[in-house]
């Protein structure tokens, strides 16, 4: 086995934070990329030292038309290094990213949870946080979607999805597995302009290195980092927030005093808690809301969706249906 500093990054990343601990059941979501192929290399070396029972999941989306040799590919490769595969067909061609991601995480994660694996491991990076970050700004998120993938979160009792390459780019990824001539499958969806993460991809991310930071790709990675930090806490102040302004005799009514006291940032997000049976909610929606905290007895927004909306009861914003 060659040791490369990835090697040794991963294993020291592992040994400060439990997020792939001994002896764990891991299914790591293959495509045969770049980026998976070198995360599947690496818990396979790393293996003899903590113990997992390593197993790998294939997706075929249908798309592109070449979807059935990918599929091919990664059973040809499953098969030679002796690694079971759980493999799943779409069963219909789905439409876009957002579907296909969402079919793919469910048909996962059931897998796991039925078949006792703790861990859904998916090999994300720093250069995919970065675009994240950047699509969900555009897109006009707050903080909470510019924080941009999490190492890991909860996805049922049992399984926990993890992310061990976050803080690597996409560039190492492919000196991996270009040193070790490993297999790479090229996605030619990777290519498709149709795709508009692929857009950020192929022209913002690379002008921005040559023109603003050669590193940006872990530069914007950083920061999702940071704001990551900052909506741990702040969400955790706005819960006791919540807890003590929401009106213990009914749960439709919030005390407008102890939200105005608040900065506010947290009064954005308790509401957004308060508001959470409103489909649809968004930034307007709240700033409606938020106008409410120094209106009149009976001052009342317009529709807020799905028949709700929130008017002024002598000291409380009270939702109405």
């Amino acid at each position: 086995m060659v040791w490369t500093p990835l090697h040794a990054y991963l294993h020291t990343l592992l040994r400060q934070h439990p997020y792939l601990p001994p002896r764990s059941r891991l299914l790591l979501g293959f495509s045969g990329g770049q980026d998976s192929l070198c995360l599947l290399q690496l818990l396979r070396d790393l293996q003899p030292k903590w113990h997992w029972d390593l197993a790998i999941a294939h997706c075929d989306h249908r798309w592109p038309p070449d979807s059935h040799l990918n599929a091919q590919h990664v059973a040809q490769l499953a098969q030679t290094w002796q690694i079971t595969l759980h493999s799943f067909l779409a069963p219909k061609r789905l439409k876009g990213e957002a579907e296909g991601r969402t079919w793919r995480y469910q048909v996962m994660s059931d897998l796991a949870q039925q078949q006792g694996y703790t861990h859904l491991v998916t090999a994300h990076t720093a250069s995919d946080r970065a675009e994240t970050l950047l699509y969900n700004l555009v897109r006009g998120s707050g903080m909470d979607g510019l924080q941009a993938l999490l190492w890991q979160r909860k996805l049922t009792d049992i399984v926990t999805l993890v992310r061990p390459l976050l803080a690597t780019t996409r560039a190492q990824t492919q000196t991996f597995c270009q040193e070790l001539n490993l297999p790479i499958w090229n996605d030619s969806m990777n290519q498709d302009y149709h795709y508009r993460r692929n857009r950020l991809r192929l022209d913002v991310l690379p002008y921005l290195r040559e023109h603003f930071n050669p590193q940006v790709d872990r530069a914007i990675a950083q920061t999702a980092e940071l704001l990551q930090a900052d909506v741990e806490y702040l969400e955790k102040q706005a819960q006791k927030l919540f807890i003590a302004a929401l009106n213990p005799e009914n749960v439709r009514q919030i005390d407008r005093q102890k939200l105005a006291e608040a900065p506010l940032s947290l009064q954005r997000r308790t509401l957004r808690l308060f508001l959470n049976p409103i489909p649809g909610l968004n930034y307007t929606k709240i700033e409606q809301v938020l106008q409410l905290l120094y209106g009149n007895h009976r001052d009342r927004t317009e529709s807020l969706g799905g028949g709700w909306s929130a008017e002024v009861f002598h000291r409380w914003i009270q939702l109405i249906q």
